[in-house]
């Protein structure tokens, strides 16, 4: 793992999505980090492929693109519901800083389309993220399959020849 993220991980982690060679995906991150610091990223995508991509699709403007097609209250919604799933990890005994803030550690807008893609591979129930995977070229590694896809060549990349 710490070759994907590019240092030692610093706290506990499940991983939770793998791409169709088994390799890691999304990461779950605990609530807190190893020395007790709050971490408010619960999922993390580390799936080589797919993080170029969305970097990709994020560094053509798309995080200003996101916020004008998608209604504020589902971008709110979607931080909500991160938010809980996150603190009920948390144990009601903890006394002590709490990781704060939705997707990316923010309550508005969107922030980090990675941490949406990873909530969305994850989860199931990030409409930022499936908007950012609607935008990832089919057949890169870790993205899923989705209905609309066109059919892959013997190398895993969109076969222009095949009928639709």
């Amino acid at each position: 793992m710490a070759e994907l993220l590019g240092r030692e991980p610093r706290g506990a982690f499940d991983v939770v999505v793998r791409d169709a060679t088994g390799d890691p995906v999304v990461l779950r991150n605990a609530p807190f980090l190893d020395d007790g610091t709050p971490m408010p990223t619960r999922y993390y995508l580390v799936g080589d492929e797919l993080v170029k991509a969305v970097s990709r699709v994020e560094s053509a403007g798309a995080v200003d693109e996101v916020e004008a097609e998608l209604d504020d209250e589902l971008i709110a919604d979607i931080h909500r519901r991160y938010e809980a799933e996150r603190d009920a990890a948390i144990p009601d005994t903890h006394i002590g800083p709490r990781p704060s803030g939705g997707v990316g550690g923010t309550r508005i807008g969107v922030k980090c389309l990675h941490a949406h893609v990873a909530h969305q591979l994850a989860a199931g129930d990030d409409a930022i993220g499936q908007w950012t995977l609607d935008r990832v070229p089919v057949g890169t590694p870790g993205r899923p399959a989705m209905p609309d896809d066109p059919p892959l060549d013997t190398d895993g990349h969109a076969d222009p020849e095949a009928e639709q």
